[in-house]
């Protein structure tokens, strides 16, 4: 073997274990440690990636829950309070119990209760209709009907329902994720707190228009004659911009809203029929 073979094989495995020495150096000056309890949040995460507790996906959750100081302020909607607990044991917190919540449609207006004065005639999509003009209907402010709630819901808990034309929420499927809320142009869609057998009472309305033109539009919407606010014993119902509130945090679901409103359009959900009132003065008769 001539010389310069051999200094060729010397030459280029020394410029080798160089190479090899150098890149190990950087490695150690710009080496990341990630903490390992990362990876063990995230494997009791529900891997769903669907943004509701405020981060792009899990991982980013995880790393989120381990870096906190505490655990105010974050809360995985899928996994709820069982999940965050077994999150908050691996990591040596404490998890704070949060109410679960459930989206609900703020729109009650039907082809029986809004009248069509035109007719959408393009893409199948809510925000560029929205951007085109107010809609089918006098309501600037009502459901457009044309499903970017439920393409958006990654769980299969919204659907359009082919007799009203509006979206109708599955309680059962509903996390709380709140990408349908992000979808709608409208704000229609809001997160209300879930009660006991999926109850809730709420103003099914949005339209701050005063109340003979919102009338005119639409005839369940609120006038905002005040009627709730007043029978109202929990300070749960508040009234701005021509339109009542409801919150779900404060409301007992008494339902003394909901008999006085005279347009309809504070809606009782998932409550027993009332007894017809001869059946009830019966029963106040026998005992």
């Amino acid at each position: 073997m001539s010389s310069t073979i051999i200094i060729t094989i010397i030459t280029l495995t020394l410029l080798g274990f160089l190479s090899a020495v150098i890149l190990y150096l950087i490695a150690l000056k710009f080496k990341i440690y990630e903490d390992p309890r990362i990876d063990e949040v995230l494997a009791v995460l529900p891997a769903a990636n669907c943004g509701g507790c405020g981060y792009a996906g899990c991982r980013n959750f995880s790393e989120a829950l381990v870096k906190a100081e505490s655990f105010e302020g974050l809360n995985c909607p899928v996994g709820g309070n069982k999940v965050m607990a077994e999150a908050a044991k691996i990591i040596g917190k404490v998890a704070i119990e949060t109410d679960a919540l459930v989206a609900v449609i703020r729109c009650n207006g039907t082809l029986e209760h809004r009248h069509r004065s035109s007719v959408y005639n393009g893409p199948a999509d809510c925000r560029l209709s929205h951007n085109l003009y107010i809609g089918e209907t006098d309501c600037a402010f009502g459901c457009m009907g044309l499903g970017d709630c439920v393409r958006a819901c990654t769980f299969g808990a919204i659907y359009i329902d082919n007799k009203t034309q509006l979206p109708v929420v599955i309680d059962e499927k509903c996390v709380a994720c709140g990408l349908c809320v992000k979808a709608c142009p409208r704000n229609i869609i809001e997160l209300r707190k879930k009660a006991k057998k999926e109850r809730k009472i709420f103003v099914s309305c949005i339209n701050t228009d005063k109340g003979g033109p919102a009338r005119r539009s639409c005839k369940v919407s609120c006038i905002a004659c005040g009627k709730c606010y007043d029978v109202c014993k929990f300070d749960a119902i508040t009234i701005s911009d021509n339109l009542a509130w409801i919150d779900s945090f404060k409301c007992t679901l008494c339902r003394k809203c909901v008999s006085v409103c005279p347009t309809s359009s504070i809606l009782e959900v998932n409550f027993p029929a009332p007894k017809p009132k001869q059946e009830a003065l019966g029963q106040m008769a026998e005992v």
